[in-house]
């Protein structure tokens, strides 16, 4: 059933009711809140995706630590000062370069870990050449110093280094920033130098024995990059580690060479780089992306349109036929919907005049009755069946003067036909 609304520019307490007073200013706020919170609870939902996708993105550059990049996370200084010093700098982009650069007494150092594959870690875990490692991942530290673990970042400053570590000692206090730090096993201490240990964690710079070769663990890329190269003691740590090959945690001799692997973005195998984001992401992450989306999903639920049976209601006014039509009659003007409105002109009049011929009111609609409504009313009006077919199944108005004139023919009919 379909009930008819009060027009627009009613009065509010007509369409109130008798008595009412108009809704206050914090009732309509209120409406407005509790039509608007749908929107707004979906605008808050992107955010927070905005949010976790800005945090999910790499927060280093492609060129960081490359002994060829002369940006600020770039490593060139701190080359170019090795080869000064006649310590040459191999580079290599790949694990199994670098295992074929590397020599005895080679130290090689190993950064971006998370695009190295198992086989690759693998390699290098048979290298019999000392490693220094760079911010490594956990996978990494598992293959490459397995007594070692991540305990968690630490900002704080690096004081003196609290070690008998000779790289450590001579470098002094650092400037690491963001810095991990880690944990060793403790069954193994007497093989492990920790330094540069903070106060609530543990060491940020660990070198563990491995039969003849050792592998030292730094938890912060400071030291090498060219923006902090020249802070502290971040130079001579770092030319301290890379510049000198060690028989023991208190020994030292100088160094061939250097093999510095900077891996290239893996473009197959089962490397990081070939993993997809579902891969990638945490379980904690999955999960809080799936309470998301139902939380979402019950939202839009919970605010969809409930289609139920229609209520028949009291108009709170009565409204008169003429403004009824006079206010459609705008809105079909307002939207230039010439076809809509004849279309209404010829379907009102067919409807009345279809129990003036005798006819039965299921004809006014059907298409196929059309023929014997038209020879029905030129049989009863003055008019040929051509000019009443057009005037009752023709097509649109080209005008809004064509739409006047329509309506004008379609009543002479109608009066035409009642009179006869």
């Amino acid at each position: 059933m379909v009930t008819q609304t009060p027009p627009q520019n009613a009065p509010r307490n007509a369409q109130a009711g008798p008595g009412a007073e108009p809704p206050s200013a914090r009732q309509v706020a209120g409406r407005r809140w509790r039509s608007a919170r749908g929107v707004v609870a979906v605008l808050l939902a992107m955010v927070v995706i905005a949010v976790i996708l800005a945090a999910l993105r790499p927060s280093t550059s492609p060129e960081a630590l490359d002994p060829t990049s002369p940006t600020q996370d770039g490593s060139r200084a701190l080359a170019e000062i090795l080869r000064q010093n006649g310590t040459p700098v191999h580079v290599a982009r790949d694990a199994d370069d670098a295992v074929r650069k590397s020599a005895p007494g080679t130290v090689m150092l190993v950064t971006r870990t998370e695009r190295l594959t198992r086989e690759d870690l693998t390699r290098l875990a048979g290298a019999q050449v000392d490693l220094v490692l760079v911010r490594p991942t956990s996978f990494a530290l598992a293959d490459l110093a397995p007594r070692v673990r991540k305990d968690g970042p630490t900002f704080e400053d690096a004081d003196e280094p609290g070690c008998n570590l000779q790289a450590a000692a001579l470098a002094g206090p650092v400037a690491l920033h963001e810095s991990e730090t880690y944990e060793v096993t403790a069954s193994v201490t007497g093989a492990v130098t920790t330094c540069y240990g903070t106060e609530f964690g543990g060491p940020r710079v660990v070198q563990v024995r491995h039969g003849a070769k050792t592998v030292t663990v730094l938890g912060s890329t400071s030291p090498l990059t060219n923006r902090r190269l020249t802070e502290e003691g971040n130079a001579a740590l770092a030319m301290n580690l890379l510049g000198t090959s060690t028989t023991g945690p208190d020994t030292a001799g100088t160094g061939t060479s250097v093999v510095w692997l900077v891996p290239d973005i893996p473009t197959e195998g089962t490397a990081a780089g070939q993993q997809s984001l579902g891969d990638l992401l945490p379980f904690g992450v999955k999960l809080f992306i799936f309470q998301l989306l139902v939380a979402v999903l019950l939202v839009a639920l919970w605010r969809g349109r409930r289609l139920g049976p229609v209520v028949a209601e009291a108009l709170p006014v009565v409204v008169r036929s003429a403004e009824t039509v006079e206010g459609r009659s705008r809105l079909y003007r307002a939207g230039h919907a010439r076809d809509r409105a004849s279309d209404a002109l010829r379907s009102g009049a067919r409807e009345r005049l279809v129990p003036l011929l005798g006819l039965p009111r299921s004809s006014a609609q059907d298409p196929s009755a059309a023929q014997e409504i038209v020879t029905a009313v030129a049989y009863r009006t003055p008019h040929d069946e051509t000019y009443v077919g057009a005037a009752l199944y023709g097509p649109e108005p080209l005008d809004d003067a064509g739409l006047i004139a329509l309506s004008d023919v379609l009543d002479d009919l109608e009066r035409q036909v009642r009179q006869s």
